[in-house]
């Protein structure tokens, strides 16, 4: 058995006159936050998506749990437990929390759909995770704050999800509701959820992750121990230089 849940070794991703990713490999275990720091176009998104399937590689191997994987869809990478929280969010804001947490996984009583157990099953999901958010509210009237936490909660409504990527999960959060989603993310980690992390802000990263990777140009220029990192060694694997005041 692996110890790591995530290995992607030499995955590459070419777009028309771009190379995207250029050999990157990465690694994830059970229970830690990794996160990925870099410049715009550095390929931290880029990346995210081929395992979440929404774009495919063109060379490299993933594997999960040490077993190489094939993800061509978002639809195969859920069923391998991969959930991508995108910075546009992708809830139906006319909807209410729990049509939202359990779109096209309806519970039914005959031909007819059974809101009620729907309203339980998502009050029940929400609790388990201590989110205080009425199910029956629409989407659209919460703040982004309490719809990214819907997401996360939608995400981990699928009983084999084991990896969470989260893009720029805190860019339009207060300090208070970043606090939140830190509770949520380490509520996270005690259940073994492995979690991908793309951000630039190194204060939340020291609050939050235990493992930076940084990339540059669609490659990848190192990984350190969040603990061991300075933001100094941080910027110069960013931009490939030292940057004096």
């Amino acid at each position: 058995m692996s110890e790591y849940l995530l290995e992607m070794k030499g995955v590459c991703k070419e777009f028309p006159g771009v190379k995207a990713l250029d050999n990157v490999s990465l690694r994830l275990r059970p229970g830690t936050v990794h996160a990925l720091m870099g410049e715009n176009g550095a390929g931290k998104s880029t990346l995210m998506k081929v395992l979440a399937g929404v774009y495919p590689r063109d060379a490299g191997v993933i594997e999960i749990c040490g077993q190489p994987v094939e993800i061509h869809d978002a639809r195969q990478a859920q069923a391998l437990g991969i959930s991508m929280i995108h910075q546009e969010l992708s809830l139906m804001r006319d909807l209410t929390v729990a049509e939202n947490l359990f779109i096209g996984r309806e519970p039914m009583r005959g031909p007819f759909l059974d809101r009620r157990r729907q309203n339980e099953m998502a009050a029940a999901l929400l609790h388990s995770v201590h989110i205080d958010i009425d199910p029956t509210a629409r989407v659209g009237a919460l703040t982004v704050a309490r719809q990214q936490m819907v997401e996360i909660a939608r995400a981990l409504s699928y009983d084999n999800t084991r990896i969470l990527i989260m893009d720029e999960p805190s860019a339009a959060l207060t300090d208070a509701e970043i606090g939140e989603l830190f509770r949520l993310i380490r509520t996270m980690k005690a259940r073994g959820v492995g979690v991908l992390y793309i951000s630039h802000r190194m204060g939340e990263l020291q609050q939050i992750s235990d493992r930076i990777t940084v990339m540059r140009d669609g490659q990848c220029v190192g990984t350190v121990r969040t603990a061991d990192a300075s933001l100094e060694e941080i910027i110069r694997m960013m931009v490939g230089r030292v940057i004096y005041e």
